[in-house]
């Protein structure tokens, strides 16, 4: 067993003058911030050192395997067919919709490749998210399997859209593509220049005016991101060495959505950049996960906390041999203590891991994993370097160590800001600190600790749902005449979507019918699985403002009474 060093001596050896992670200060977007002084130039030339690993396996979708070569013959075909039949160059949008298949994967990089940025749009969304989406991102091609491609048919139908289908073997409507029948078989990479600074990505985080906001990320921002978890990973194995090498070489399980930023970038970006076998699901099922795990020989198991607790409770877990796993974490929404020291008991090897990331740092962030959650299981853990975490008061003056107040991150990952929403942005970021929305504080050591939301928003299972966007549909349903939105503790899910409601003056309302029609105009994660009708007008301040921490509190008692 190698000898563990400390935080600050691991820091130092990796990330020192002519250190393998050699962090320098540089001027970004005319801000001085610490980055790593070796990045790629672009995305276009990350993925293009992918060809050396060749004929290795790199996705593994159920019972396909795609190579390394494979899907960069793909990457350039799909690429060449960006350029030379769809017209797109640099800056232009591609807007991707359809569920984890490899080929969401080979567009991604095509796209980048090209210089386009690619619109990474939510497959749950329902028809008025997916065209608000395509309308506000100016994409100008869709790529999107069947499904997806329903949900934005009328978009389609109104013109100005291009779209190109994947894995559809039916019959499709004149002027849609099928992706096989398209693509020119041995196609070249056309030869496009790609910039540090150029956008790369643009992914919807919900707002709590109920309208998303379409993060923007540069080449530069993924790359640093993506160069920071490598650097932590290392540093992880340097202060807390395993006891034995591990017999597996690297491979990596997917278990969230690719539009989502942790499925995005510590997930199969990482792997794509490192050689590192991807492992992906059709759909989330812990049964099928364990099956794979076995077979594959997964060693990182990157979800939300609810999957880990899935794999833990599913009936198959002490039949399925998951003795290769050495980490088992994510993020996206705290994990119960008990949880954290229930994963330590209960594989062979795999100790527990958290990350506390947002769309806005590219899923960088603190992150905290083994004897360190262990010991402190309530907290985020600590970045690399070239992000600063720091709690803020109300006038953006920073606390000092233990202070409760605003977590905000200044680092080369952040997006540089909102699409075509400038005053979101100057809201969001202050003298280059990105303000989180999560009240925090940092201890001595700097571990973050995240207290409470200062957002008004619901964390399903890692999923944002903001009360705001969920009520206006409430109010929108015949009889309604108050209504509150709010989570409520969910040991699975972390949270689970409650609503009150007080019906007009001779009104009913079926709660039922109240939750089917929410369905019907939002993706399924943000419906109220809990809806409770009240006879009386619903508690207020002085201010008018209803006091949902006093309905929460209510309906919790009210099932813990059942």
């Amino acid at each position: 067993m190698a000898q563990a060093m400390s935080w600050d001596q691991a820091m130092a050896a990796l990330t020192g003058p002519g250190a393998p992670f050699e962090i320098v200060e540089r001027l970004v977007e005319g801000q001085p911030l610490r980055v790593f002084s070796d990045l790629p130039k672009s995305l276009r030339e990350a993925f293009a050192l992918a060809r050396l690993h060749g004929d290795k396996p790199f996705v593994v979708y159920e019972d396909e395997t795609w190579t390394f070569a494979a899907m960069m013959a793909r990457v350039d075909e799909i690429a060449d067919a960006l350029v030379h039949r769809y017209g797109i160059r640099p800056g232009d949008r591609v807007a991707i919709a359809m569920r984890n298949y490899p080929e969401w994967i080979a567009t991604f990089a095509a796209t980048l490749s090209v210089g386009g940025i690619a619109v990474c749009m939510n497959a749950w969304w329902k028809q008025e998210e997916m065209a608000y989406g395509l309308e506000d991102s100016g994409a100008t091609l869709l790529v999107a399997d069947h499904e997806r491609f329903e949900t934005a048919r009328a978009r389609f139908d109104a013109g100005g859209l291009r779209v190109l289908v994947v894995r559809h073997p039916g019959s499709l409507p004149t002027g849609v593509d099928r992706m096989e029948e398209v693509l020119r078989a041995g196609a070249a990479m056309p030869d496009v220049e790609v910039r540090s600074h150029d956008d790369a990505t643009i992914l919807y985080t919900s707002g709590t005016t109920g309208f998303p906001k379409g993060a923007v990320s540069t080449h530069h921002a993924l790359l640093s991101a993506l160069r920071a978890f490598a650097c932590r990973a290392i540093v992880g194995a340097m202060t807390q060495p395993p006891k034995e090498p591990s017999p597996f070489p690297a491979c990596f399980v997917l278990v969230v959505p690719l539009f989502h930023v942790t499925g995005l970038v510590p997930v199969m970006l990482s792997s794509f950049l490192a050689g590192i076998k991807l492992v992906m699901l059709y759909k989330w099922n812990p049964e099928r996960a364990l099956e794979l795990i076995e077979r594959e020989r997964v060693t990182q198991f990157v979800g939300v906390p609810t999957m880990a607790f899935d794999l833990l409770e599913s009936k198959d877990f002490p039949l399925r041999d998951t003795s290769s796993l050495a980490g088992v974490g994510g993020g996206g929404a705290p994990a119960p203590p008990e949880l954290v020291a229930r994963i330590d008991k209960s594989f062979a090897r795999a100790r527990p891991g958290i990350g506390y990331g947002m769309t806005e740092t590219n899923a960088y962030g603190p992150q905290n994993s083994g004897d360190d959650y262990l010991r402190k299981p309530r907290s985020a853990g600590r970045p690399v370097p070239i992000l600063e975490a720091k709690a803020f008061d109300e006038q953006m003056h920073p606390l000092p160590p233990g202070q409760v107040g605003e977590l905000c991150f200044r680092g080369p990952n952040l997006i540089r800001g909102y699409w075509n929403k400038p005053e979101a942005t100057r809201e969001t970021f202050v003298h280059g600190w990105l303000k989180s929305g999560d009240l925090g504080r940092v201890d001595e050591e700097g571990f973050v600790f995240v207290e409470d939301r200062a957002k008004d928003m619901v964390l399903r299972a890692g999923e944002n749902v903001y009360c705001a966007e969920v009520e206006a549909i409430v109010y929108e349903f015949p009889g309604v005449h108050e209504a509150a939105v709010f989570g409520v503790p969910h040991a699975r899910l972390g949270e689970e979507v409650a609503c009150v409601v007080l019906p007009k003056r001779g009104s009913t309302i079926d709660p039922e019918a109240l939750r089917a029609f929410v369905s019907a105009r939002i993706a399924v994660f943000k419906v109220p699985t809990l809806v409770e009708v009240v006879g009386e007008p619903l508690p207020r301040n002085a201010a008018g403002k209803i006091l949902k921490r006093e309905l929460r509190d209510g309906v919790v008692k009210r099932r813990g009474d059942r």
